[in-house]
């Protein structure tokens, strides 16, 4: 995507090159040169002319993203190494007792027989202790997700492998599947090109629900990993592994590959930072898949393949919504799969990179994104923790996940992180339904879930850069602390004004775009909402399936002192479990809110399209937070569906003092108030109006 300010006449257009074949891509400021090694030469165009425009074009295209079910905007908790059932369940155990929401348990390969797929360790993960955790966890709203990697062991009593070959679905050289190696050891590698290796997956996945009725599948290592390189034997004379050292030094006797030219083509691409052959650590390119296709062209693929495989073999379960984590991802992943940013390191930088890859990737089509909370290697420090958490709670995808070798960092592990996360989640689980709400707008038009605050700003040129805060949808603007030691952070605002989500009485008016000096003791991110919003918040709670119970606050920005202005939201409700994301089924509802504050009067109202999922759900609004106002109101008037209501509304303002802060050139402070209107019980479902005069001024 360019985008390009000329004149104050901001325009963006995006270009897509669809090949899967292997490339050198160079960006020299003024220029894009591709270098690719085959394949066709398909290029897209996409006109614009916003930010939004071209991602909505570029999705319409690759397809839009994938509807995701409501429980994955919990926080969600994984290691490699839960060795065994026992340790899986203090952890859940501890998350409820430290108070810190959990709604997703994950498994790496630690449940599996000997690392193989679609097994269980006897020992470790015996089947009936597993079934009644399972039955536990799922009796509270709790979900559980297990690792798949693509490698299926060879071992003649091992069915998935056996099934496999009696169907022919590996990928092959000279006659043969080809011959790699994974953490089983030595594995042929499925090939998802073949239709009948849909089939086959699918079969898999059922007879492994069948087993552990899982959630969602995580598929991992699928670009695809190789521990070895060359053409490959099993030893004879040797265990391949023995299962001493790290399980990732190849055993196996290989030799290199280098007699035609898919193995050594006479341009060498950079693909893994170094010059290496084009199949380092991979499946070999001059290997092929169905029909005679060559990994050298397909290789990109592998993963997206492997995607839409497992969506439909999960979708063919119980008809429920899928949900698939993928690492390796192509062109229109995201129609099928949410995305992790790989085993991202516990440091500072890797921090601050976590949000320029969940940005990228919310405009590949993607938006359901997100890093290992913390590092998934080495060891964080404990302050680095306490910020990951803070930043991670606002990801789109929110999950911590730690290596093997790594000491144990689940939330509760440091009290100061316990407290980080009780705040920042917190907050993340009042702010479910905006979320799920920007979930269902990148489904249907492609809008990253997290965005650059140029999207919004298209007019500010400063903001074309900037990679250390972002925006959840178009009015929610993050700016955590990316560096160790601070306690004080330079947040650049954008041209108006904005309030701390965490208290709302504390306020920014920015007239031009202006870094400003923010407070951010240990336990504090930064989180503003800017004005002319309506965000539909809820209490808040340890699971969604409680929190999306609770009654609704609506928190609506006007500028701050305007005596006139207009503010906008809205809301998408269904049934998380159907395949589809959209209205006109029976088990959906959207609204839409409005306010306005003008000559003295302030109105706040609602428009409801099908009405009956929500009516069904009882889901009601308990309270309006109106920001900004010059005054503290008089009598409440409440109207539903056109019919006056009765009751004893209370309208109030905490009395506290908003202040225009200091921006660096100065500004005056300003006096305004914070107006609620409590005691309503109006249902969600139904349209109504709440409207009153606004008196004394503050």
């Amino acid at each position: 995507m360019d985008l390009r300010n000329g004149g104050n006449d901001p325009s963006a257009h995006g270009v897509l090159l669809l090949n899967s074949n292997g490339m050198d891509v160079f960006y020299r400021g003024d220029s894009l040169t591709y270098k690719v090694i085959g394949g066709v030469f398909d290029l897209y165009f996409f006109s614009g002319g916003s930010p939004l425009a071209v991602v909505d074009q570029y999705t319409a295209l690759i397809g839009r993203p994938a509807p995701m079910p409501y429980w994955a905007f919990g926080f969600h908790q994984c290691r490699w190494g839960y060795h065994n059932l026992s340790v899986v369940e203090e952890v859940v155990a501890s998350y409820k007792k430290a108070q810190i929401p959990l709604d997703v348990i994950w498994n790496d390969d630690d449940h599996m027989d000997g690392h193989k797929d679609f097994t269980l360790n006897p020992k470790n993960y015996p089947h009936p202790k597993l079934s009644a955790f399972l039955d536990k966890i799922h009796s509270l709203g709790m979900k559980y997700i297990v690792i798949i990697d693509p490698g299926i062991g060879v071992n003649n009593t091992y069915g998935t492998y056996t099934r496999g070959l009696s169907n022919d679905v590996f990928i092959k050289y000279d006659g043969k599947p080809f011959l790699a190696q994974v953490w089983p050891g030595a594995v042929n590698f499925p090939d998802f090109l073949n239709p009948k290796t849909a089939e086959w997956w699918a079969d898999e996945i059922r007879r492994f629900h069948a087993l552990a009725p899982v959630d969602g599948l995580w598929i991992d290592m699928n670009e695809a990993s190789n521990f070895c390189n060359g053409l490959c034997t099993i030893p004879q004379d040797r265990i391949c592994p023995n299962g001493t050292g790290p399980g990732w030094i190849c055993c196996l006797d290989c030799k290199n590959m280098t007699k035609t030219r898919w193995d050594d083509p006479p341009y060498k691409i950079n693909a893994s930072g170094t010059q290496v052959p084009i199949g380092y650590k991979t499946i070999a390119t001059s290997a092929y898949h169905y029909n005679g296709v060559l990994e050298y062209d397909a290789h990109s693929l592998y993963g997206f393949s492997q995607s839409v495989a497992t969506h439909e073999g999960l979708l063919r379960l119980e008809g429920k919504r899928p949900f698939i984590l993928t690492r390796s991802t192509f062109v229109g992943s995201g129609r099928y799969a949410a995305h992790w940013t790989g085993d991202n390191k516990g440091t500072w930088d890797d921090l601050r990179y976590s949000i320029s890859t969940m940005l990228n990737f919310g405009i590949f089509g993607v938006p359901m994104v997100g890093s290992d909370i913390c590092g998934f290697y080495p060891a964080p420090t404990e302050e680095l923790c306490n910020r990951w958490i803070e930043l991670g709670a606002f990801y789109p995808f929110s999950r911590d996940h730690a290596n093997f070798y790594s000491p144990r960092q689940e939330l509760y592990q440091w009290k100061s992180v316990a407290i980080s996360a009780r705040n920042a989640l917190g907050m993340r689980y009042k702010l479910l339904p905006y979320l799920y709400t920007l979930s269902y707008e990148a489904h249907v038009s492609g809008a990253p879930i997290a965005r650059p605050l140029f999207f919004t700003f298209t007019n500010e040129t400063k903001l074309y850069g900037l990679s250390k805060q972002f925006l959840l949808g178009k009015s929610l603007m993050v700016s955590p602390v990316l560096h160790r030691n601070k306690t004080e952070l330079k947040v650049l605002f954008p041209p108006g004004t904005w309030y701390n989500l965490f208290d709302m009485t504390k306020v920014v008016v920015s007239k031009a775009s202006h870094y400003l000096s923010l407070d951010a003791p240990l336990h504090v991110i930064n989180v503003h909402l800017y004005q002319n919003a309506i965000i539909p918040m809820q209490r808040g709670g340890l699971i969604t399936k409680e929190a999306r119970k609770t009654p609704f606050t609506l928190v609506v920005s006007f500028p701050l002192g305007a005596k006139s202005g207009e503010a906008k939201g809205n809301l998408f409700l269904d049934d998380d479990e159907l395949p589809e994301m959209k209205l006109g089924n029976g088990r959906s509802s959207y609204v839409e809110f409005y306010a306005t504050v003008s000559e003295g009067a302030v109105k706040v109202w609602s428009g409801v399209e099908e009405s009956k999922f929500a009516l069904e759900k009882g889901l009601i609004v308990e309270k309006v937070v109106v920001l900004g106002l010059e005054g503290i109101g008089t009598a409440v008037e409440v109207e539903v569906d056109g019919n006056t209501v009765e009751g004893s509304f209370g309208i109030s303002s905490t009395g506290h003092e908003y202040h225009a802060e200091k921006l660096e050139e100065g500004a005056d402070k300003m006096k305004n108030v914070m107006v609620e209107v409590k005691g309503l019980e109006l249902l969600v479902g139904k349209k109504f109006v709440i409207s009153w005069k606004m008196g004394t001024k503050a």
